[in-house]
């Protein structure tokens, strides 16, 4: 991948990263406490409780996004950008467009989605 892509790459997983750091989902920890008077009636209580496996479900999700585009951003540096993990072929544009987080091709990244589905069926 040429300077001027990988430089373009680079600057849109900044901006993501970016963007989870600005909500701040990751460090809010007020929608973890149930509220007082939440406790004493049982549907506000599982209203609170709802919400709170919400938030968490939301917070895993952006952390492990957060985690992903760091390591993307590592292999920028390391010059291993922009290459499937599996095959060391280049991943697609269009799919780099999308995820730019990605360290699998399309074929690969399906390939082990497949395997996730297996795995859970049997767990």
């Amino acid at each position: 991948m040429d300077k001027k892509k990988l430089d373009y790459f680079k600057g849109l997983l900044l901006k993501q990263r970016a963007q989870i750091m600005s909500v701040g989902l990751i460090n809010r920890s007020e929608d973890l406490h149930v509220a007082e008077e939440d406790r004493s009636d049982e549907t506000d209580l599982a209203s609170s409780m709802i919400h709170q496996q919400i938030s968490c479900t939301m917070r895993d999700r952006e952390l492990a996004k957060l985690r992903l585009i760091d390591m993307a951003l590592e292999r920028v540096e390391s010059g291993h950008y922009g290459h499937c993990d599996e095959c060391d072929e280049e991943i697609s544009l269009k799919r780099l467009e999308n995820q730019p987080w990605t360290d699998l091709c399309l074929e690969h990244a399906e390939e082990r989605e497949r395997e996730q589905a297996q795995m859970s069926k049997m767990a």
